[in-house]
Formats: C-alpha cells, structure tokens, sequence
C-alpha cells in the first residue's frame, strides 16, 4: 500500500548533474533575455544551489554581502530566477518569502511553523488522487496548486506544554 504521508529532504543538490542542468536553464535565460552572467549572480546561485533549507531574502543576503553583493542585486536574481522558473517562494506565517529552488523536484507541499518558521515538504499522494478525482468530476483543468499548511512544528508544540 502506498504511504500516505512522504516527507523528504529539501536538498537536491547532490543528484549527479542537477547544479549543471539548473545552471544551463538559467544561462539559457539570460542569453534568451540578453543579459549576461555576473560573478554576483553566479555566487547566489550557487549559494542557493547548497542550501539545506528555504531562505528568506534577507540570510542570503547576509551569506553573500562579504562578497560585495548588494541587497538590490540579490532581490534581482531572486525575480530573475522566479522568472525563469528555477525558484520559487514559500510564505511564512508572518508573510515573509522563502526562497527554494524547484526545477526537477516532485510537486511537494510545505508544513510551515507559525512559531520558529521552520518549513517541511512533504507530498500527500491520497490528497493528490482526490483533487484529481474531483477536477475529472466537474471537468475542472487544474494548472497549479499549492498547499501551505501552518501550525506548530513538534519542538515548537513540546516547549508550550
């Protein structure tokens, strides 16, 4: 029987070739656009490539800014990366964004923390199977979803009791 509740890490960076496919995707952007590559953006790239977790604008800024890289320039490449289809964001309770790269990875949902902001994937195939079944049924073309669901994360729920 499938398992209905599949978590997984948030690091894909590993798999053999992905940093090089999501680095030929993004250069092929910005020839496509006529921009050109910079060491500013290739470094939040990279950063962002090796994250273990989502980030807000403002860790990657503080990651990068010893390398000279503005706030401006890092709020860019993130809109630039958005536009190209390679990241995307993930609202905590508090409305601030978090960043996440997404090319090649399964359509997952995130568990967020209302109070230390920790994000979780996780992928809930039954959930799936429903709306699909559902979308059939009323003849619905669904071409996007996204599920957040917000509470408190275990540590989070054992330091209230």
């Amino acid at each position: 029987m499938e398992k209905e509740l599949k978590f997984f890490p948030t690091w894909t960076a590993g798999r053999k070739g992905y940093a090089e496919r999501i680095r030929q995707v993004y250069n092929e952007y910005l020839y496509s656009k006529g921009l050109r590559p910079t060491p500013q953006r290739e470094f939040i790239l990279n950063y962002l490539l090796e994250a273990d977790r989502h980030l807000t604008q403002e860790e990657i800024y503080q990651a990068v800014r010893h390398k000279r890289i503005g706030k401006v320039t890092v709020f860019r490449m993130l809109k630039l990366l958005e536009a190209c289809d390679l990241a995307d964001q993930v609202h905590t309770s508090t409305g601030i964004s978090k960043y996440e790269i997404k090319k090649e990875r399964p359509h997952h949902d995130h568990l967020i923390c209302i109070e230390c902001g920790d994000i979780r994937e996780v992928q809930w195939p039954g959930v799936e199977k429903i709306q699909e079944k559902t979308c059939k049924e009323i003849g619905f073309v669904p071409l996007w979803h996204r599920h957040e669901v917000f509470g408190r994360c275990q540590t989070c729920s054992n330091e209230r009791v």
